[in-house]
């Protein structure tokens, strides 16, 4: 009986939906301000590190919350007959729960390739110095936009945008360090902001401690992505020889219990 009850409810649920009589998208646009405090501090990172442009960050979260919603009522439905404080609080958990499943997911993916998506920045900041021998450091960045990897794009364009509007300090450097938390964007951040305020018979020298910094990342990612290589190789050939060693061990044991009953 709480299966019919959970599908008619749901049936006159998406009924009033279609017809737009009730609307989860205005519920959330209603509540925006509170429901963002769930949003994780590094959610959109990891959207842009998994689908660079082609997904917006605010609504696939309110798609999150849109799906956690509906499953909190599916529960409630099927909980509808025996409803109480508990029920209530399992279904909010569960609501919960599968709202955290897509940032989980989004986690698994970053980590999965952490360090293609490290690698990007040393490789970016290798043709923003060969621009910035010839122009000043925001202009060189406004002129690697379009060959700057699409998950930086955004940032950079925010970085530009802070500094023609006159702030000058090194705040901008670090939202986009803060909002790209790849391994040492901090460190050159710092570094791109000092050569931005040098002299220019400075110049030279800071532009040969920052490209010498950019190799130093270059050759740790590259030591990287060999051992990764290596590990993978290595992995491969303990599995076959397992697999091997398991194969012989079966052969000899049914060998053995051939001859037993010869």
């Amino acid at each position: 009986m709480q299966i019919e009850i959970a599908i008619v409810a749901l049936i006159i649920f998406y009924i009033f939906t279609k017809s737009g009589k009730i609307s989860i998208s205005k519920l959330i646009a209603d509540n925006e301000m509170y429901l963002r405090r769930l949003k994780e501090e590094d959610y959109d990172f990891l959207v842009k590190a998994k689908y660079g442009d082609t997904v917006n960050p605010d609504l696939l979260f309110s798609k999150r919350l849109q799906n956690a919603l509906i499953v909190i009522l599916v529960v409630f439905c099927l909980l509808l007959k025996n409803m109480s404080y508990v029920y209530v609080v399992v279904c909010l958990v569960v609501g919960f729960a599968f709202f955290k499943l897509d940032y989980i997911n989004l986690k698994n993916y970053y980590k999965r390739h952490l360090h293609e998506i490290d690698t990007m920045l040393p490789y970016y900041l290798k043709g923003l110095e060969i621009l910035i021998q010839h122009y000043t450091v925001p202009v060189a960045i406004g002129k690697s936009l379009e060959d700057a990897p699409d998950i930086f794009k955004d940032g950079l364009k925010e970085l530009i945008n802070e500094i023609n509007a006159g702030n000058d300090t090194i705040e901008p450097y670090m939202n986009f360090a803060r909002q790209y938390p790849v391994r040492d964007s901090m460190r050159m951040m710092r570094l791109l902001y000092r050569l931005s305020l040098g002299r220019q018979e400075r110049k030279q020298e800071q532009l040969l401690a920052f490209s010498k910094t950019i190799s130093n990342l270059q050759q740790k990612a590259r030591e990287t992505k060999y051992k990764n290589r290596l590990d993978k190789m290595e992995g491969k050939t303990m599995s076959m020889l397992i697999t091997t060693g398991l194969g012989v061990m079966i052969l000899l044991v049914l060998a053995v219990i051939l001859l037993m009953n010869g």
